[in-house]
């Protein structure tokens, strides 16, 4: 039942709206599938790989079945890691952007005050870390009787890491009767058997992955001693010249040897590891997004929960050792219909990886030669001139629903007794505006910050300078955030 359109499933315009600005065009293989049975309340049990689509294919219908004037949170979303769960945030946002759904991430290693204040709002979606949304529901910050969806993304890698008995302690905290739906690259049979334990009749979806590593990616393999890729590497990267470019290595001395040496010749560069301090790691994801550098060196920590559209080349410096891994980190390229390449380093002892890798995506690597001299020499002038320019994005779906939209910060919030229908009221009033140019409010104890959409950022601005908000007068200006 894969239709060829998102006008086919009814969504209502402010869904279509956003959807339209992110170039979702047509639904992909796995949106096809889940989208009609999602948009039924039907429990889901979906096999699909990364990279296919699938946070837009339950980021839809909860948007579309979302009741905006509900305070508590009506979806949980659980991610094995922090990154995933900035990122599904994000897509989430992006897709109810005109619906003003909020969606907030928890996780570990960030305050939990912070997290306990925002949860105070009105919250539509919470995605979260198996361990910090235990921590929420222990210390009651995290209200559980509103929520109508659960979604349980990358199950098997929450299996991996040790959080199954954790997500088990999660459900049973949620109301019996709910929705879930359980995304998963490969079904181990823990995963089956939660499914089977805590699921209504869930609908079984299982998208072929056969095709998923190879249609718009090309594959290929070096054969190099290891004491010689550097030199390759910066062969390699001389005759792609890539637009940007994700450096896969195992472990993150390798990361730090890596990237030493690419700084040293004057890349533009990065590194990601889980040695890094989470904000840190957050601000270089967020940094390769935008097109700050072009190379970005990671450990398979950035494999999942990087959602660029166009990543043009992934090299793996060292083989993965888990055949999965292949399939994550070639995946974050060759995304959103682009085209993309995936090289492999492999040394005379990897044979035994490459191996299991080829049976495990059911096609024989091809091998090529490493580049010539001459290739080299060729490739220079164009490989420095473009080193030193700034990567221009092209498609980041982030700043494209953002244009047109100012933050705007208020100097007065609930202790002031403000609530959201004052802004609404007040704003809506403004000559040229409407309550359609109004976005995602958040109100706080002692300030507020409200989005306009539609580029009438400036035109509230100036109009608000002079107009009380409930009989009070209130600073406003642009949020720097």
């Amino acid at each position: 039942m894969n239709e060829k359109n998102f006008a086919d499933y009814h969504l209502s315009a402010e869904i279509m709206r956003a959807l339209a600005v992110l170039k979702y065009d047509t639904p992909t293989e796995v949106q096809g599938q889940v989208l009609p049975f999602a948009l039924k309340n039907q429990d889901l049990v979906v096999k699909s790989q990364t990279g296919s689509g699938k946070t837009a294919s339950f980021g839809i219908p909860v948007c579309e079945l979302i009741t905006w004037e509900e305070k508590k949170p009506q979806v949980l979303i659980l991610t094995p890691t922090r990154e995933l769960a900035v990122q599904v945030r994000e897509d989430i946002t992006n897709i109810g952007r005109f619906k003003r759904i909020k969606a907030m991430a928890v996780y570990g290693k960030e305050p939990f005050s912070k997290q306990k204040e925002e949860l105070q709002q009105k919250t539509h979606v919470v995605v979260g870390t198996p361990g910090r949304v235990i921590d929420h529901i222990d210390r009651e910050t995290l209200a559980l009787d509103g929520v109508k969806y659960l979604i349980i993304d990358e199950a098997d890698e929450m299996l991996n890491m040790g959080f199954i008995d954790d997500v088990e302690t999660i459900i049973n905290a949620l109301p019996a009767n709910r929705v879930t739906m359980v995304f998963s690259a490969t079904l181990p049979k823990d995963v089956e058997n939660l499914c089977h334990k805590y699921m209504k009749n869930p609908i079984n979806i299982e998208i072929a992955s056969a095709g998923i590593t190879t249609d718009t990616i090309e594959h290929t393999l070096i054969e190099v001693k290891e004491e010689d890729k550097l030199s390759l590497l910066k062969d390699v990267t001389v005759v792609e010249n890539p637009d940007s470019c994700l450096i896969f290595c195992r472990t993150k001395e390798h990361v730090d040897t890596v990237y030493s040496e690419l700084e040293a010749s004057n890349y533009s560069c990065e590194r990601l590891h889980g040695g890094l301090e989470q904000q840190d790691r957050f601000a270089v994801m967020d940094g390769f997004k935008m097109g700050n550098f072009r190379y970005l060196v990671a450990t398979d920590v950035a494999a999942r929960g990087i959602d660029i559209d166009n990543v043009t080349v992934v090299i793996n410096y060292d083989v993965p050792m888990e055949k999965e891994s292949y399939v994550h980190r070639t995946g974050r390229t060759g995304r959103a219909g682009n085209t993309g390449k995936a090289i492999t380093f492999a040394t005379p002892y990897e044979g035994k990886f490459v191996k299991a890798i080829e049976r495990y995506i059911g096609f024989e690597v091809p091998k090529t030669e490493a580049p010539s001299p001459q290739e080299v020499a060729k490739g220079k002038d164009a490989f420095e001139e473009k080193i030193s320019g700034r990567r221009v994005v092209r498609n980041n779906k982030t700043a494209r629903i953002n244009q047109g939209i100012m933050k705007l910060h208020f100097s007065g919030g609930k202790k002031k007794k403000i609530r959201a229908v004052d802004f609404v009221g007040t704003i809506a009033k403004i000559p040229g505006v409407t309550a359609d140019d109004i976005g995602i409010i958040t109100i706080q104890d002692h300030l507020s910050y409200v989005d306009i959409l539609n580029g009438k950022g400036s035109l509230v601005l100036q109009a608000m300078e002079n107009t009380p908000i409930k009989g009070k007068k209130l600073k406003v200006s642009k949020a720097n955030k």
